[in-house]
């Protein structure tokens, strides 16, 4: 079964400063609350390993799911693509200018390969991209502040 979540969130940002941080795989990986730890596998940080853990009864391990930005397009748009044993995911972020600064558009496609996996996502998709949205705006409040 496939899930598929579209959201999106204002931000009081310019479309560079929000670019700076969804470009990055690290910052991904961080606010996925089932991603336990992260590995960066190359030097350009376009691909990284999440490894993962699902509170689904068929998995007892973490799970490594291998995921690449497969387009970038700076500042507006980043897609990766996760593939593992038990569930491939792809992600898009497009960053829209507004006239009180950007609008971040999200697009989430998750099959799961066990049962259960696509349930758990179709439960918590929302919540992990909340989590994002959150990192996000910690990490404009961090920085010197800045008009949109």
């Amino acid at each position: 079964m496939t899930v598929r979540v579209d959201r999106s969130f204002e931000l009081a940002a310019s479309p560079e400063r929000v670019w700076e941080f969804i470009a990055d795989p690290e910052n991904r990986a961080q606010a996925i609350s089932v991603v336990q730890r992260y590995t960066v596998e190359d030097s350009a940080a376009r691909r990284v390993t999440w490894h993962v853990e699902l509170p689904i009864p068929l998995i007892r391990k973490t799970v490594a799911v291998n995921t690449e930005d497969v387009a970038r397009e700076p500042p507006s748009y980043v897609k990766f693509v996760g593939k593992s044993k038990v569930l491939d995911v792809t992600g898009e972020h497009e960053i829209v200018e507004t006239d009180d600064g950007t609008r971040l558009e999200n697009h989430f496609v998750v099959d799961g390969k066990l049962p259960g996996v696509e349930k758990f996502f179709k439960r918590n998709l929302d919540d992990e991209l909340r989590n994002l949205q959150r990192a996000l705006e910690r990490d404009l409040q961090s920085s010197p502040s800045e008009e949109p």
